[in-house]
């Protein structure tokens, strides 16, 4: 963890970058340590710790801006760096929209950096034994390979791995902020072979903040995974109702946080340039920032700049309410400043047509298909791009087809065409089944008159 005695390092950094000239510095310290265990088919293949510390300095002089960094943090070598730092900064092209942000809008309750709850100290007492016993947990391949049905098991390869991140932000403008988190992560991949020699690979994942959350199970998912996609046929081209599952739901949010960053709409880079305050989605499509809930993954109190999050709407009964606007695009668009980008982002449960507070609580994968009752699950994308102007998108997709509501059979090397923005306008229903340990809580989600090729 970051010591007191860094903490007051950090802070003479920017007494120094003051006193040397900068008109204004921020710095940013970062301590990361790492350990992973590595599983291979039943037996231990690979032992990894790394350690990183780092200090960012942040140098706003004289109309001009500069950023740099250094892991070598005895002070008088951190002095003569900054001193050479500033020389640079003086050699860049004015800037004056670079400043530090209002301190009135900066976190006032980032003390101790254990606000939130996502630290665990038990950390500090796992020993190697105990790291290596918990990999160890992982593996199932010698139960697997017991009882293949159907299948020939090639590889497992397993992963537990734990880390400490702490960070310490503070600025000329006397704003100081800090975050500790810990992540406890399991990673299982299965490999398989069916009767005609086809080769499939399953893989699940689980993080979590505390020790205890750990899930030994997931080689059981991958298996599963893996053994589901046994058998794929052909479907022929057309348009079909499509169904996304939680595991990749996220890669179709994620162009609409790219396009409301103020840094995409600036640029002339965004198919949501115009849009605050327009409905563009359907009515009661609402997306929020939970940036600020206790003990979950991607919760926190301030952002890079240090600037203060909050559980906001983003996008609410269709309404786009928030762009992603930092101090410097604040002042080089003129318009108001919120934070730099979104925290935790959670999409509130939908279905076309029904008002879900006096109905469903619980929406699942199975209560979704039902609802769509025919159509292409699509469990995995593969590669494919949005493009961030027009909202044109094209990705290969793989999953399986559906009938009455029931999966039918696995299918492979599609393609769905159209429009981000159509698409989301086509939005029949989003559930309630967000992943506990992701940073995005994108639930399932399902669209009407999605274009695929076969």
């Amino acid at each position: 963890m970051i010591t007191s005695h860094e903490i007051s390092l950090a802070q003479h950094c920017i007494r120094h970058a003051v006193s040397s000239g900068a008109s204004a510095a921020r710095v940013s310290l970062n301590k990361t340590v790492t350990d992973s265990y590595t599983i291979l088919n039943g037996e231990l293949d690979k032992v990894s710790h790394s350690a990183d510390r780092s200090i960012y300095i942040y140098l706003f002089v004289e109309g001009r801006y500069g950023t740099f960094s250094t892991n070598r943090l005895e002070q008088n070598e951190v002095e003569d760096f900054i001193i050479k730092a500033i020389e640079m900064v003086r050699m860049l092209g004015e800037d004056n929209c670079r400043r530090l942000p209002d301190p009135e809008r900066t976190a006032k309750d980032a003390l101790t950096g254990r606000e939130l709850g996502l630290f665990d100290d038990r950390y500090f007492s796992l020993d190697s034994e105990e790291r290596l016993a918990s990999a160890m947990k992982l593996s199932k391949y010698a139960g697997i390979r017991q009882r293949e049905e159907g299948f020939r098991l090639i590889s497992e390869e397993c992963e537990y791995s734990c880390t400490a991140d702490d960070n310490y932000v503070a600025d000329s403008n006397g704003f100081e902020g800090r975050h500790s988190e810990t992540t406890f992560g399991t990673f299982s991949e299965m490999t398989i072979e069916d009767p005609e020699g086809c080769k499939y690979s399953g893989y699940w994942w689980q993080t979590c903040q505390k020790y205890d959350g750990t899930d030994y199970g997931i080689g059981e998912k991958a298996l599963q995974r893996a053994v589901s996609q046994i058998g794929p046929k052909k479907r022929r081209s057309g348009v079909y109702r499509m169904v996304v599952d939680s595991t990749v739901s996220s890669r179709l949010t994620s162009p609409l946080f790219t396009a409301l960053n103020a840094s995409s709409i600036q640029q002339k880079m965004s198919f949501l340039e115009g849009s605050i305050g327009q409905q563009v989605f359907p009515a009661g499509m609402t997306l929020m920032d939970l940036a600020r809930t206790p003990g979950k993954n991607g919760s926190r109190l301030f952002d890079t700049e240090g600037t203060a999050t909050k559980d906001a709407p983003i996008i609410e009964n269709g309404i786009v309410r928030q762009y992603f606007v930092n101090t410097y695009h604040s002042e080089k668009m003129g318009i108001p400043a919120t934070v730099e980008d979104i925290s935790r982002p959670c999409l509130m449960p939908f279905i076309k047509g029904r008002d879900l507070q006096d109905g469903e609580k619980e929406v699942s994968l199975e209560d979704i298909l039902k609802l769509a009752q025919n159509g292409i699950l699509v469990t995995g994308f593969n590669g494919g791009n949005c493009n961030p102007v027009t909202g044109d998108f094209s990705y290969g997709i793989e999953g399986f087809a559906f009938s009455k509501g029931k999966i039918t059979h696995p299918v492979r090397e599609m393609l769905i065409t159209g429009n981000i923005m159509e698409l989301w306008n086509d939005l029949l229903a989003a559930g309630t089944d967000a992943r506990p340990s992701s940073r995005w809580q994108i639930p399932t989600l399902a669209f009407e008159n999605i274009v695929f090729s076969a």
